[in-house]
């Protein structure tokens, strides 16, 4: 039953699509039908799966190092009131640059090849991860606060034993938004420079015309999307009832 509602949203908006396409009798190579989509796709399944493999491995990768990093900064964060006069604004500032303004500096100084789409995806998830683990981490309960404060417990037992346990729902909703973000932070270095990657089929597909080929990656990195999406939510909850 859970499997229902987004099986009828997705024959809904097929159906939508096709309606659309048929009652205004739009060109093919500005719109094309789902059935031409889904022929191309399964035409170029192979060349597909090749593309999407290589997205696939910028974004796992960009995900570890960014969570990574995050879980890092936001810890450091917590336990310094230096760090926080000093780095957090440096934080804000940064998240204020467009990322396209930012993707053709990483590929100049990167190269075309993975690294600089990794780069892309780090810088795009590194905040959301940041802020939402340390928003947790200062947002403890008093209660437990005041608990250990009189069992004269020390900072590093404080910080490992309550506060990062406490903030762990916090980390798995940064965690899940990254898993949104990081998608679309491959796919911006890709479509800035690479030759490789869905992002890039899309650009090559755009220029030659082949709108029905576009559409078949774009569907692609949706649904690599949100299958990603569904595995870490899954783990995150996991993580989180086991520590519960």
């Amino acid at each position: 039953m859970k499997l229902f509602p987004p099986i009828a949203a997705t024959f809904f908006a097929l159906i939508v699509w096709q309606l659309i396409v048929t009652l205004t009798g739009v060109q093919k190579f500005i719109l094309p039908g789902p059935g031409l989509v889904v022929e191309a796709w399964w035409q170029n399944r192979s060349v597909i799966a090749e593309h999407a493999l290589v997205t696939l491995k910028e974004i796992l990768i960009g995900m570890a190092i960014g969570c990574t990093l995050g879980i890092a900064t936001a810890l450091q964060l917590a336990t310094s009131k230096t760090a926080r006069t000093l780095v957090q604004p440096i934080l804000v500032f940064t998240q204020s640059l467009p990322v396209f303004a930012l993707a053709p500096m990483l590929t100049l100084w990167l190269g075309f090849g993975l690294w600089s789409k990794i780069a892309m995806a780090v810088l795009i998830i590194y905040f959301p991860v940041t802020s939402a683990f340390f928003d947790g981490l200062m947002r403890t309960p008093p209660g437990f606060l005041d608990l250990a404060k009189t069992m004269q417990a020390n900072p590093r037992y404080v910080l490992w034993h309550i506060r990062v346990p406490a903030a762990l729902p916090s980390l798995g909703a940064g965690v899940r938004l990254a898993a949104v973000y990081a998608p679309i932070g491959a796919v911006i270095g890709e479509w800035v420079g690479a030759s490789r990657g869905l992002g890039a089929l899309m650009i090559m597909s755009n220029g030659r015309a082949k709108t029905d080929l576009m559409f078949a990656a774009m569907l692609t990195l949706g649904v690599l999307s949100v299958l990603l999406y569904v595995c870490v939510a899954k783990l995150t909850r996991r993580l989180g009832d086991r520590e519960t």
